[in-house]
């Protein structure tokens, strides 16, 4: 039975000096303060160890007896150490901090002062029995409380960090029970000695793989979040769009980090998806940084210590959530272009046949009319005959109306519109176009214009976009029509305003729309000559839109850039 203790203690030895070697080799690498502790835990562990297999049980000499005592104070110094480990992660709250830190300084200094070790086969004074009692409740707190937190903090970490959490604390247990196991067990031949030998191998084999798990372990560990990660790929190839992408992506993120919450961002900034809370103020905040933007990631404070590789997993399906970006980006593109050829076609299809309607009929007039006056004008009375004519007049403007309106979409449809601005008098232009439109109509028209107003624009842009707006109001308000201009905050804004009814609220957003009209319109027209006006606007880098007029009426303001006052 001594023979199986003393091999058992040496593997305990090569255990612990292999966790103490790999506690140092990660503070190395990281130089973070957990691994810190964690290295000078587990050194001084195995200090103690070594220390116990070498030095006899009852050394004679005084240099015998320092070490003795320095190797028990190191002893002491282990749960302690180990605390530190667990409570470098989140901050402790200041009473149980204090509690733990006076313990540990009162003990320290007990086993200093200690008068003596008794050796084996000696009776125990009381007070190297209230001592032993103090260690015993030193190390089972301190153990207990490490195995708590590593278990509790575990339960929301990915599956690997909380595998290796949860054998931590499983070791923190398992050398508590070894302790107390050990008071019992005097004689290092007994069974209990191998019982307490077996528990130091358990929680040796315990801390190591909590450490240092290795490879093939950590995959059968990581196959949920290997799982999460093929589903997350699958699904990002049948993402259509980058809030979709998000979607799918972010939760198996959050999973495989054991993140409280996660943000995709693109490279300027705006939030592609969220999922969990990212804002929360628990945990530590880590960013990656990709080409199409950067991952914002909410994680617990174990996370950067116990979930290293799950991170470079992150890393790798962000480079690939990059990919379906790109792709989403693309796909949305070519879903725009081909609905915009699609509605191209829709507009030249309805462009054709309004072109084929509204010509035939003015045409049709005019070959009836004229062909009227050509072949019975002498017998026709002079009265009718002018009411012939007037009406012929009328199909005449209304034909080329209509194909200055076809020239014009065709113009801008192929923008060979060019602007060409100079300084002219608002008011001498506004009072042309306002002549030239006032007999196609019976309404009355008035101007309200500064008569000194001048301004840098294009004339041929101010006339379609006024005369069409001025027709507009002719034809579907009630007069009066006012025209007015003025300067406001460096633009030149013209406003054609009827008394009519004004729009309907739900015909508003198609207002501007090429072709279209108000169901209950009741006038003729094509539906084209507020397009053309805010199309010409937009070339002269300005804008017309829609507002109801008070008390009643609609009004429509142009805003061109750049006026200049005389």
């Amino acid at each position: 039975m001594r023979h199986a203790v003393e091999l058992v203690g040496t593997v305990n030895l090569a255990l612990f000096a292999a966790i103490a070697l790999v506690c140092v080799r990660q503070w190395r690498r990281e130089r973070a303060v957990t691994a810190l502790w964690a290295a000078l835990a587990f050194v001084t562990l195995a200090w103690v160890i070594l220390v116990g297999r070498v030095l006899p049980q009852d050394p004679g000499d005084l240099a015998g007896k320092v070490v003795q005592r320095v190797d028990l104070v190191i002893l002491v110094l282990f749960p302690y150490l180990l605390y530190r480990f667990a409570a470098a992660f989140e901050r402790s709250r200041r009473p149980l901090a204090h509690v733990v830190d006076a313990l540990s300084v009162a003990l320290v200094a007990a086993t200093i002062v200690l008068p003596s070790v008794p050796a084996d086969g000696e009776s125990w004074p009381w007070w190297f029995l209230v001592y032993v009692i103090a260690f015993l409740a030193h190390w089972s707190l301190l153990l207990c409380i490490v195995a708590f937190r590593l278990w509790r903090a575990g339960r929301d970490e990915a599956s690997v960090a909380r595998k290796r959490m949860q054998m931590l604390a499983f070791a923190a247990t398992a050398l508590t029970a070894a302790l107390v196991f050990s008071l019992a067990a005097t004689d290092e031949g007994s069974p209990g000695a191998l019982v307490v030998a077996l528990l130091g191998t358990l929680s040796g084999v315990a801390f190591l793989l909590g450490f240092a798990p290795p490879v093939g372990l950590r995959l059968l560990w990581r196959r949920p979040e290997q799982a999460r990660m093929q589903a997350a790929i699958g699904g990002l190839m049948a993402a259509t769009s980058e809030q979709d992408v998000a979607a799918r992506v972010l939760p198996p993120m959050a999973s495989m980090v054991g993140a409280r919450g996660i943000t995709l961002e693109s490279a300027d900034g705006t939030r592609l998806g969220v999922h969990g809370s990212v804002d929360d103020t628990h945990g530590d905040v880590a960013q990656w940084e990709f080409p199409f933007g950067r991952l914002v990631v909410r994680t617990s404070a174990f996370a950067p210590f116990f979930g290293d590789e799950e991170r470079k997993l992150l890393t790798s399906l962000g480079s690939l959530t990059g990919l379906a970006l790109d792709r989403a980006r693309l796909f949305a593109q070519e879903r725009e272009a081909r609905a915009t050829l699609e509605r191209a076609d829709e507009l030249k299809s309805q462009f054709v046949a309004l072109a084929a309607h509204e010509l035939r009929s003015p045409v049709s007039a005019i070959y009836g009319l004229s062909e009227t006056i050509a072949e019975r004008g002498d017998e026709l009375s002079p009265e009718r005959l002018e009411e012939l004519r007037s009406a012929l007049t009328i199909q005449i403007r209304r034909l080329r109306e209509l194909v200055e309106q076809l020239l014009d979409l065709s113009r801008l449809d192929a923008e060979a519109v060019v602007i060409r601005p100079r300084r002219v008098r608002v008011r001498d232009r506004l009072e042309e176009i306002v002549e030239s439109v006032s007999p196609l109509e019976s309404a009355q028209i008035g101007l309200e214009v500064d008569p000194a107003l001048e301004a840098e624009l294009d004339v041929d842009a101010l006339d379609r976009i006024v005369s069409n707006l001025i027709l507009n109001a002719c034809r579907y308000g009630e007069p009066p029509v006012l025209v007015s201009a003025a300067t406001e905050n460096g633009s030149l804004r013209v406003t054609v305003q009827d008394r009519g009814p004004g729009v309907p609220a739900e015909f508003v957003p198609q207002l501007f729309d090429r072709f279209a009209r108000a169901a209950d319109a009741g006038s003729p027209g094509t539906g084209l000559g507020l397009a053309i006006a805010r199309s010409y606007a937009r070339a002269h880098s300005g804008d017309v839109s829609y507002r109801p007029a008070a008390p009643r009426g609609a009004a429509f303001e142009l805003v061109l850039p750049a006026p200049a006052a005389a």
